[in-house]
């Protein structure tokens, strides 16, 4: 499919050069929604390119609004690292991606805290480090535009609910701060995407699959 309008030149061309000629349309109508501000579940199989989906939102804004942040929550340390690297590739400017997980230096740490616009952590980390000092996150809480939640069907039984608890306790907080994220996940294909995200944020998650 053609690129969104909304998709500045300089993310089409950062991702054409690393091999992505042009969006499928799970891609485009994910990234849609997301752009409009509508929680959003993309339910496809494995290798469909759910990264991108979620990857032109936040770029896209990332270029429109210079003080915009993201929230990118991953079940393993592996897979956040992944997609650091990914982005890395683009070479975009300012980007300011960054870890926040048990591994990282204190120093990279207050720096994350400090500067980073994309934030690539994990649930425990948010409930250990940054919800009981939300106050020291209070600028980049409040700047918040996006929370990904990658592979999100890992979250049953009981850890998904106490998954399921953060998540809310983290939105009401970045209420308290004014703002209102837009949540996009990623998942393997399951039954009902829709129920099991929206179940999972607690709020109204409309499902994108491979039958878009």
């Amino acid at each position: 499919m053609d690129w969104p309008q909304w998709v500045p030149d300089a993310v089409r061309q950062a991702l054409q050069r690393t091999g992505v000629s042009a969006p499928w349309r799970h891609q485009v109508e994910a990234a849609e929604l997301g752009y409009c501000g509508v929680d959003v579940v993309v339910a496809t199989g494995t290798a469909s390119g759910k990264s991108l989906a979620y990857q032109l939102p936040v770029l896209s804004t990332f270029a429109a609004d210079s003080r915009a942040t993201a929230l990118y929550l991953s079940p393993t340390k592996a897979l956040a690292v992944d997609q650091l690297r990914a982005l890395d590739a683009l070479g975009l400017t300012d980007l300011r991606a960054a870890p926040y997980d048990g591994d990282t230096p204190p120093a990279e740490r207050d720096w994350s805290r400090r500067h980073a616009r994309w934030l690539f952590s994990n649930p425990d980390m948010v409930h250990r480090s940054l919800l009981p000092r939300h106050d020291r996150w209070a600028g980049f809480l409040r700047r918040l535009r996006y929370i990904v939640i990658d592979e999100c069907h890992t979250y049953r039984g009981v850890f998904g609910s106490h998954v399921a608890l953060l998540l809310r306790r983290l939105l009401r907080v970045c209420a308290r701060y004014g703002a209102r994220p837009t949540v996009m996940l990623a998942s393997a294909t399951v039954a009902d995407p829709a129920e099991f995200a929206s179940r999972l944020v607690g709020r109204k998650v409309v499902a994108v699959d491979s039958d878009a």
